[in-house]
């Protein structure tokens, strides 16, 4: 028996990363008052170590735009896979030339990653642990994390490339 809402423990859990940020600074900004010498020094790297985790919480929760969408996602060594219910697949993160984001898709918007070869994997925006997939993208060299989550939060009308590979040039 739980004394706590679902629709209460689902928010707590999306902020997870903020909370625990917030909470953090509190306890270090207080130490970082109230005591002295090596417990003030403890308090102000506790206060910055939570706003890099209020910074890093809030572009996951952005990222985060619900559950229930078809499939599960997995991310395990490099390796992104999808299980979807009448589709799937797996796509190496070393072999990612695009990402987009396609709104377009029903019932959910769905992010399509094209690897080297032309195959191409889409994943419903809602899926199952897809938040996972903030890490993969986060990595990926030359992205603009800001611009991806605009863009997941306007909702456009047509499909938006997040990321391309940057062109290789031999000299």
């Amino acid at each position: 028996m739980s004394f706590i809402r679902p629709a209460a423990k689902q928010a707590i859990w999306r902020w997870r990363e903020v909370l625990l940020g917030l909470g953090l600074a509190c306890l270090g900004m207080y130490w970082a008052v109230s005591q002295q010498g090596l417990m003030a020094a403890v308090g102000t790297g506790l206060v910055i170590l939570g706003a890099l985790f209020l910074f890093a919480g809030f572009q996951r929760t952005r990222f985060r735009v619900g559950t229930g969408g078809p499939g599960v996602v997995q991310v395990d060594e490099r390796e992104i896979t999808y299980f979807g219910p009448f589709e799937g697949g797996t796509i190496s993160t070393d072999a990612l030339v695009r990402v987009e984001l396609d709104p377009a898709a029903k019932p959910h918007a769905v992010w399509v990653l094209t690897d080297a070869s032309g195959i191409t994997l889409s994943i419903p925006t809602q899926a199952e642990n897809a938040e996972a997939l903030f890490d993969v993208f986060a990595s990926l060299d030359g992205i603009r994390t800001e611009n991806m989550l605009a863009k997941l939060r306007e909702r456009p009308h047509e499909k938006v490339n997040i990321w391309s590979q940057p062109e290789r040039r031999l000299h």
